[in-house]
């Protein structure tokens, strides 16, 4: 089965996904569940849910924005936008080993922070499933919920670089207080 770009697909493994990359002897697919993924052109343990829309051999750069937008709009459950503080716009984070002759290594903040906000995202989507599983006794899933707390509380020391203060991290002792 040849798929397109845009084509809906459902994978045993992975659940729903998009095709938003072909290449000669790969299909790249973004699925809901479980980000970016790679399958072979000739993998066919996947079946199509939707063809891909029927597109000209040129495509506006515009049009392929706009179809990248609209995957993530139907795929990506966390819609708020989440920003940096002011006084990290444009910085870098410098990890520097003790034994300087090693070379260290700079990341843009942005790229540190996108890495957290998705990391705290994907938390949350760990939360709604462990809640919603069915086979799960109501005290698991508080014993899985305040695991995920700890985590929460452990990423706190992030909480400086959110422009909100609505979008920190939340902790086991701040729930308390509550």
């Amino acid at each position: 089965m040849q798929l397109t770009l845009g084509s809906k697909i459902t994978h045993p493994a992975y659940g729903e996904g998009v095709v938003f990359g072909i290449e000669e002897h790969k299909y790249r697919i973004y699925f809901k569940e479980h980000g970016e993924k790679e399958l072979g052109r000739g993998y066919d343990g996947f079946q199509l849910i939707e063809p891909g829309p029927a597109i000209a051999a040129h495509v506006p750069l515009e049009d392929v924005v706009d179809a990248v937008k609209n995957v993530f709009d139907m795929f990506y459950d966390v819609t708020d936008i989440i920003e940096l503080g002011d006084k990290w716009e444009g910085g870098k984070l410098i990890l520097q080993p003790k034994d300087e002759a090693l070379k260290g290594k700079d990341l843009p903040i942005e790229t540190f922070f996108h890495k957290i906000v998705m990391l705290r995202d994907r938390l949350r989507v760990l939360e709604q499933k462990i809640n919603a599983h069915s086979k799960l006794t109501d005290s698991e899933k508080v014993e899985m919920q305040q695991y995920i707390t700890r985590i929460y509380g452990s990423l706190t020391s992030f909480n400086v670089l959110f422009k909100s203060r609505n979008d920190w991290f939340v902790g086991e002792s701040s729930k308390n207080e509550d």
